[in-house]
Order: C-alpha cells, then sequence, then structure tokens
C-alpha cells in the first residue's frame, strides 16, 4: 500500500527550515539536494544562479513510519504563497499502482508535472486535484 507524507514547499527558505526540523526531531536527513545538482545537459531552460543553492529536494525521516519532505520554488516555477505551500506526497509501491493513483485523483485537475521517468530514479509527477489540493506521485525504480 502507498505511504503518505507531507511535502513543504519555501521560497529560498528551505534549509533553514529543514535545519531548524532536523534540530527538534533530532534526526539526520535521508536525502538532500539542491537545483545546482541537477544534470544540466537535457535541460530546456538554464538555471540561474539564484536558483542553484536552492533545495531541490530534502528528505527528514521523522520516525520508522512517516518522513517530512520539502524544497524550495524557483524562478521556473515562482513563489509559494504561504499556507498553500504544502503537498501530499505519495510513495507508491508499483508503477502500475502509482499511475492508477495519478489519473484517479487528477481528474477535472491540473496537471503540474505529468508522470515521467526523473534522473534521479523514480516516476514520479505533479497536480493539482480539482478541490485545490496539491499532490505529489512517486514510485521509485531503484530501491
Amino acid at each position: 500500500m502507498a505511504k503518505l507524507y507531507s511535502y513543504l514547499i519555501f521560497n529560498g527558505t528551505c534549509q533553514q527550515a529543514f535545519d531548524f526540523y532536523k534540530s527538534v526531531f533530532n534526526t539526520e536527513y535521508s536525502d538532500f539536494s539542491t537545483f545546482g545538482d541537477m544534470p544540466q545537459d537535457d535541460a530546456p531552460d538554464p538555471l540561474l544562479e539564484s536558483d542553484a543553492q536552492r533545495v531541490m529536494h530534502v528528505c527528514l525521516p521523522i520516525n520508522k513510519d512517516y518522513k517530512l519532505m520539502g524544497s524550495d520554488s524557483n524562478s521556473k516555477s515562482g513563489d509559494v504563497i504561504m499556507g498553500s505551500n504544502i503537498s501530499v506526497s505519495i510513495d507508491a509501491d508499483s508503477r502500475e499502482e502509482a499511475t492508477r493513483l495519478f489519473e484517479g485523483l487528477s481528474k477535472k485537475g491540473y496537471i503540474l508535472m505529468p508522470l515521467t521517468n526523473t534522473f534521479w530514479g523514480a516516476y514520479f509527477g505533479m497536480f493539482t486535484d480539482k478541490f485545490g489540493v496539491n499532490w505529489m506521485i512517486n514510485y521509485d525504480e531503484v530501491k
């Protein structure tokens, strides 16, 4: 069965926020990368210097069953409005489950990123459902 997590988006303060959460929960990052860590070979638009140090993805395990995840906005996505900067992130157990959940939940919604194979080894997509809730669907091809 899929696992659900909270995913927080910040306007350039993600690392400071997650350093704070890390100190409170007394745990360590299981994943941390910046936009500057992304391969630029196939990028349609060049990465702006101002975006390179922003957090692309961070994962902070809170306990054995729950992770808090986050990232920064960037110049392409634009700033988020605080309060609407949270997504429900689903880690699917299979590619088929990811597709089923994505297609079902995104019906009559707005697709921000269709399900696609990513450079980090996942099958991943993002959308806002017809009720305005932000979702991320992920299946790690490499476990």
